[in-house]
């Protein structure tokens, strides 16, 4: 197992891609690597998890989707080796994640890196609305694209970690389960049910929930944070649409427990929602589709009647001219009648006077 990763920091540049294509042939290797990860004791866990930032620092995003498909089972056991203080056998998986953590948080020349979006232009259809569903507009949809764009920033700006620390450590986690969230469609099925366990477990342990459960380990109760607990559900979310509706809808039920407990309004608010917009019975769609499934209102006529355009412009230039032509020829028309209708009247005029 530790030769098939190895293997990657001797191939040249050109070979690569054929290698990280070659990883998810190797059915066996996944496996073995969550048993290494679970076990902190393990003596291939420092060699493994050297091997796992060595593919995460390459520039072929298939092998660092690689190292990222195994970031929660990282994350729960960094968690609660940490809730039972045994920071000897943490040492490895602590330095994993905050390696990637520094590598995420800056761009390729190695300044930080601000995370961002548009909001998008009211001119524009979406899934929530069609443009002319908002009423006449006196502006071109051209004119309302330059008004409306919006840039959010939602993270960025992050400072480089040395070690973790108890005010630091939720700050690093988030920031790493939201660049697991933005690769989330990636992950393989393996990977949704690992996300799954974490969430789980990381809100029941120590809790008499736990008692419930067909895992009883002994641990310790691990602190969350409502943030932390927020990307959980994004990433629970997808898992419960892409294969996993009985894990994910568990894990789902775990994070309002303890959100209830902890009387965190921000993953209450966002559970309660994910809950009460479940259907009723798992998704009738074959594992492994990345879609959520979603209504599209009909597409109608983007363009409202009263809008103007630089097309109803030229048309209305066009028909007034035309009206202008026509009207000049009926005017002609009448007055070659009227003067014919003189000069008949004036001959008739002069035949009864003789």
């Amino acid at each position: 197992m530790d030769v098939n990763l190895s293997h990657s920091g001797s191939l040249p540049e050109t070979h690569i891609p054929s290698y990280a294509g070659s990883l998810h042939l190797k059915k066996s290797l996944v496996p073995a690597l969550y048993r290494v990860i679970q076990d902190p004791n393990n003596e291939l866990l420092e060699p493994v998890c050297h091997q796992l930032f060595e593919l995460y620092r390459s520039s072929e995003d298939r092998l660092r989707r690689f190292t990222l498909q195994f970031l929660p089972e990282l994350v729960w056991v960094y968690l609660r080796v940490t809730a039972s203080r045994d920071r000897q056998s943490n040492g490895c998986i602590e330095a994993l994640l905050l390696g990637i953590y520094n590598l995420e948080i800056v761009d390729k020349d190695g300044n930080s890196k601000l995370l961002s979006f548009t909001i998008p232009s009211l001119s524009k259809p979406s899934i929530y609305h069609e443009p002319s569903s908002l009423g006449s507009m006196a502006l071109t949809e051209g004119a309302l694209c330059q008004h409306d764009l919006i840039r959010v920033v939602y993270s960025g700006l992050h400072p480089q970690r040395e070690t973790f620390t108890a005010q630091n450590r939720f700050e690093v986690l988030c920031f790493l389960m939201l660049c697991y969230n933005s690769a989330v469609v990636y992950m393989p099925l393996s990977s949704y049910q690992s996300v799954c366990r974490m969430s789980s477990r990381l809100c029941v342990c120590g809790f008499p929930r736990q008692q419930q459960k067909l895992w009883r380990e002994p641990c310790n109760r691990v602190l969350l944070d409502p943030e932390f607990m927020v990307q959980m559900l994004t990433a629970v979310y997808h898992a419960i649409y892409n294969g996993e509706w009985e894990m994910g809808r568990e894990a789902l039920e775990d994070i309002l427990y303890r959100a209830q407990l902890e009387l965190y309004s921000q993953p209450l608010l966002l559970g309660n929602a994910m809950k009460n917009s479940l259907p009723d019975s798992a998704p009738d769609e074959p594992r492994g589709r990345k879609v959520l499934q979603v209504e599209v209102t009909p597409t109608i006529s983007r363009i409202s009647i009263s809008a103007i355009t630089t097309a109803s412009i030229r048309r209305h230039r066009w028909k007034r001219e035309g009206k202008t032509a026509v009207g000049r020829q009926e005017t002609g028309k009448h007055a070659i009648k009227a003067s014919t209708h003189r000069e008949v009247n004036q001959a008739s005029v002069q035949e009864r006077s003789q």
